[in-house]
Formats: C-alpha cells, structure tokens, sequence
C-alpha cells in the first residue's frame, strides 16, 4: 500500500517544462505536458546519470541534456535502440494539488 505526499501545486511546474523536489531516495522530476499531465521519475537518466529535469520534453518524452537519450515519462523506459529504464513514480492530482506514492 502507498502512502501519498503532496509535493505541490499545479502550477509550480512550468507547461512543457519540470521541476525538481528532494527525497530520501533522491531527487525526483516533476515534468507537466501541455495538457496538464504530470509524471514523476528519478533525476537521473540511465545511461550516464544526466539530470533529466533540464532536458527537452515532447509530449510525454524527456530528451536527456547530455547525450540525447529519450525516456518515456510513462514508465521511464528508454526509447529505442537506447535500452535503459529511469525509476518512476505514481502521481496523482486532486484539484491543483499534486501528490506522489512512496
């Protein structure tokens, strides 16, 4: 069973862009779409531990900063023929508030 933190509010994360929130495990990136969707995943891409949260979203794909690998925020796998996977994390929204699983 998870518990649920509220972690912020909707618009504390930029339209197409992200924002990043400390936990014990590390950091987290909050990414919002441009229709509001949130996803949650571990700051950290596969390949070389790039920060994620300064990279390049499209639709539901960051672009890592440093060697361009893709990850689908949906469940943090690398996209083809990259090969990898980014921990990601369960976000819900209730209102504006945004709320993670741990």
């Amino acid at each position: 069973m998870s518990d649920w933190k509220k972690l912020c509010q909707l618009d504390d994360i930029p339209r197409q862009g992200s924002r990043v929130v400390a936990s014990a495990s590390g950091d987290i990136a909050l990414f919002r779409t441009d229709d509001d969707e949130v996803f949650a995943v571990h700051d950290q891409c596969p390949h070389k531990g790039g920060p994620l949260s300064q990279g390049i979203l499209t639709g539901r794909v960051v672009t890592c900063p440093l060697h361009g690998w893709k990850i689908a925020l949906e469940n943090g796998e690398a996209v083809a023929p990259d090969a990898g996977c980014a921990r990601t994390f369960s976000v819900k929204r209730v209102g504006d508030d945004v709320w993670i699983a741990t």
